[in-house]
């Protein structure tokens, strides 16, 4: 039941819980600024730090501006930047930088950050019931998720032009300079692929993939001379390792 895992989370403690364990959470950031935080780097300001992690969880997979975190945490730029850091390096957090070639019309420096859990990311953004309309955030995460898992070598980007138009993951297996395109998209319906039309205007050789939660049988369409391929989750590893194997072989 991928509800329960989205809003849960997946670390085996809380998935197996039988109801939503909010308590945990806090105790959870408890824990981790006192043995992985104070061990390592040593901050002095677990209020402000908490506080940060907190709108970051909140903002998962959103686009980062430093600007915004500073006023509410009551610190500095470059403290949100060192913050930031010291959550990645804990593997807390992963940025995701953007993919580009065209400065003058593609997002080039800001980032986009995701939290490492989705109990996390529903806990401080208050849900504790599950809409449709959050379901696809969170399956973002967990696509991002297997990935990392299963193919940890991935160099993984995200592209977006300054007309909105965008990419969930652009990815780079192995010594290929072919951009991989994924798009995340929950329900196999009504799904507008410009996005994909656009980026691969710009950048026209590697795969081009949508998956899609409730697809049983993979299948493939054409546009505007454009192979992209509707897949499970399954079937996107499957075919990512397949590329690894064949460049070892």
């Amino acid at each position: 039941d991928l509800s329960h895992r989205f809003l849960l989370g997946g670390l085996p403690p809380f998935f197996l819980s039988e109801s939503l364990p909010e308590k945990e959470f806090q105790e959870w950031m408890d824990s981790y600024w006192a043995k992985d935080i104070q061990e390592l780097v040593r901050l002095e300001k677990k209020a402000s730090f908490q506080k940060f992690a907190e709108l970051l969880f909140a903002q998962s997979g959103g686009i980062f501006e430093a600007s915004k975190f500073a006023r509410p945490c009551e610190i500095s730029q470059p403290t949100v930047a060192n913050y930031l850091r010291v959550l990645e390096s804990t593997l807390v957090a992963q940025v995701i930088k953007p993919f580009s070639f065209h400065p003058a019309t593609e997002i080039i420096s800001a980032p986009k950050v995701y939290a490492f859990d989705t109990g996390f990311v529903c806990y401080h953004r208050g849900w504790f019931q599950l809409r449709s309309d959050d379901i696809g955030i969170l399956w973002e995460h967990y696509v991002l998720n297997e990935i990392n898992a299963k193919i940890p070598s991935a160099s993984i980007r995200y592209w977006r032009d300054k007309q909105g138009h965008e990419i969930d993951f652009v990815i780079f297996i192995g010594r290929s300079k072919k951009p991989i395109v994924i798009e995340c998209k929950w329900k196999n319906k009504d799904i507008d692929t410009k996005n994909i039309i656009r980026f691969r205007e710009k950048y026209s050789d590697g795969n081009n993939y949508i998956v899609c939660n409730d697809i049983s049988r993979n299948y493939t369409r054409k546009e505007n001379n454009i192979i992209i391929e509707f897949v499970s989750l399954n079937k996107l590893i499957v075919s990512l390792l397949a590329r690894i194997f064949h460049e070892i072989s």
